[in-house]
């Protein structure tokens, strides 16, 4: 029956874009007009509209002039055109809605139009990214078309202090991530005066990779806090009868499992095949739960080792003693549940958290309830002192304070029902500008890591010697440096783009597209970059993107994949996985 009813009166994505082509075709006709004007006239028009503005004439009045003003000054500033489709997309921006535009179709290009339009208010625009790398690019090189057009923009970076901030968030339109501006929101109402706010108000915002930040960091907390008066070395204490407890581990269960366990108890006991397996021992794990819990056995031994730590005449069960018990449970957490190099890195002498969506290092992002100095004490660093909180919100709830929020993102139709119901958005799928070229591959699946990781260096190695590019998709920071051990071993050049070499991330974007590279990455390369495959690599196949692994979420492996093909480009993708 619905079958029927959407062919008679169309779907309501359909009916949405007819309703946005109406208004392309009335702003393709003001392109004569705006091509006539003079490079000094730009900034004119910008401040007779806002004039307009003034004199109560609606924002949606001035569409079809001003998106064609700002495609005509992308022409002009940066040497890109914006395509039809892309001021649908942008359309679909400014009516307060998350345009899902496949990767590659020029999502940051056509944010620009709805970005001018809403600024030209003078309340100020936020454009959110995933990272300091995109805000910074994009500023940039978006910013040529604002400042060409007479706005002021500004750039919100880690390291930039009150009055800089001020300043950035005085201009028309504001680049930053997600953490700079939630952070600022929390720091501004911890203030006493309202003069001392770096932030003014909540306008409009448009959210790149809107997904991402939107639903999986939808809850993440922001925290501000302060220190405590804190026993260090309690923590050191605990991590040393952990680490007691897992040699013990070593020695009394191996003999208890199936064969086929005992290798991978014997490298690294976190890494069992059964991770649901509940320990006779001390505790029990569950991974998938992320949960650890201490048994009668090791509730006793604990009792036994730690009695420094307890309070006199007392149980490990007793009120008393319940923070010793949290800090325990803390520290088998750091040893069994988080890996080095996949869940944080340690440089200088810090434990540096990994986003385990982005694969990004956060600098000054710090685990709370005690884990982050269990995981001090496990890498053998300073541990500092744990932190109180201060000011907290998620980055839903911030989100919710703009009067007008948008998004834009490659994989949104998923999550549809999600961004209806807590932001109230709907989401407008945008077609390409070209028919999508690009293969995708079946999955080849290997009984073994160790087949997977022959067959992708054979994979490679085959593409290579043709000279097509190929993305390699690790989902950590240990999986790409362990293949990229393997290619050096067969002598096949290489780069590697992880959470580790993230300062080079523009410089080995720029070129994983030419003929003969190969580049290996975490989800890093999954969203915000742009690889351009030169002509020549387009003559043998375009950029070849294979993965190693399927991430949980079924829409970062689409983002990934998204690297190849991208405007009607040939190209191709393929996942390799193991049992």
């Amino acid at each position: 029956m619905w079958k029927n009813v959407k062919k008679i009166f169309g779907d309501e994505n359909t009916k949405t874009l007819k309703s946005y082509q109406k208004v392309v075709d009335k702003i393709n006709a003001h392109e004569g007009e705006v091509k006539a004007l003079a490079d000094e006239d730009f900034p004119v028009k910008t401040t007779e509209f806002q004039a307009r503005l003034k004199a109560d004439e609606a924002l949606d009045d001035l569409i079809p002039e001003a998106f064609a003003l700002v495609r005509e000054a992308s022409q002009r500033a940066i040497g890109e055109r914006h395509y039809d489709v892309q001021l649908l997309g942008g359309l679909a921006l400014h009516h307060g809605n998350i345009a899902e535009m496949a990767t590659g179709e020029g999502k940051t290009l056509s944010s620009t139009c709805p970005v001018y339009l809403n600024a030209l208010g003078g309340k100020g625009v936020h454009i959110i990214t995933p990272n300091d790398y995109l805000a910074k690019r994009d500023s940039q090189w978006m910013g040529q078309i604002f400042e060409f057009l007479g706005l002021k923009v500004g750039l919100i970076q880690h390291g930039i202090y009150d009055e800089g901030r001020r300043d950035a968030y005085a201009a028309d339109i504001t680049y930053g991530t997600n953490n700079e501006f939630g952070f600022d929101y929390l720091r501004d109402n911890m203030k006493f005066s309202l003069e001392d706010y770096v932030q003014r108000d909540f306008n409009f915002a448009v959210v790149d990779e809107v997904d991402s930040i939107l639903v999986d960091e939808a809850r993440t907390p922001l925290i501000i806090s302060g220190p405590t008066e804190d026993n260090i070395e309690k923590y050191h204490q605990i991590n040393k009868f952990v680490y007691g407890l897992s040699r013990e581990i070593r020695k009394e269960e191996v003999g208890k499992l199936p064969q086929d366990q005992v290798h991978n108890i014997a490298d690294n006991l976190e890494e069992m095949e059964d991770h649901d397996i509940v320990r006779d021992g001390d505790f029990a794990l569950d991974e998938r739960a992320r949960s650890i819990n201490l048994t009668d056995q090791g509730s006793v031994k604990i009792e036994e080792r730690l009695q420094d730590l307890l309070v006199k005449d007392t149980s490990l069960f007793d009120y008393e003693n319940m923070e010793i018990l949290h800090h325990v449970n803390q520290a088998l957490k750091a040893h069994y549940m988080f890996n080095k190099d996949v869940d944080y890195v340690v440089q200088e002498g810090q434990v540096i958290i990994v986003d385990e969506f982005t694969g990004r290092l956060m600098p000054g992002r710090r685990f709370s309830d005690g884990l982050h100095q269990a995981l001090e004490a496990k890498e053998g660093v300073t541990v500092e002192r744990e932190n109180q909180t201060l000011a907290t919100i998620t980055f839903q709830n911030y989100f919710r304070l703009y009067s007008k929020l948008s998004g834009m993102t490659g994989t949104a139709e998923t999550e549809k029902n999600e961004f209806k119901k807590i932001y109230n958005l709907g989401v407008v799928v945008v077609p390409t500008n070209k028919p999508l070229a690009r293969k995708d591959l079946s999955d080849v699946v290997f009984k073994t890591v160790e087949a997977k990781y022959r067959a992708t260096v054979e994979r490679i190695s085959e593409l290579n010697q043709k000279g097509q590019p190929v993305l390699v998709g690790t989902v950590s920071i240990e999986v790409s440096e362990s293949i990229s051990k393997l290619l050096k071993q067969k002598n096949i050049p290489h780069e590697v783009l992880n959470a580790k070499h993230h300062e080079r991330e523009a410089e080995i974007i720029s070129n994983a597209g030419q003929f003969g590279a190969v580049t290996i990455a975490t989800n890093m390369a999954g969203r915000g970059t742009d690889i351009k495959p030169s002509p020549e690599t387009l003559e043998v196949g375009g950029l070849f993107v294979l993965g190693t692994g399927r991430h949980d979420s079924r829409r970062i492996d689409n983002q990934f994949r998204g690297r190849s093909g991208r405007q009607g480009d040939p190209g191709a993708s393929q996942f390799l996985l193991s049992l």
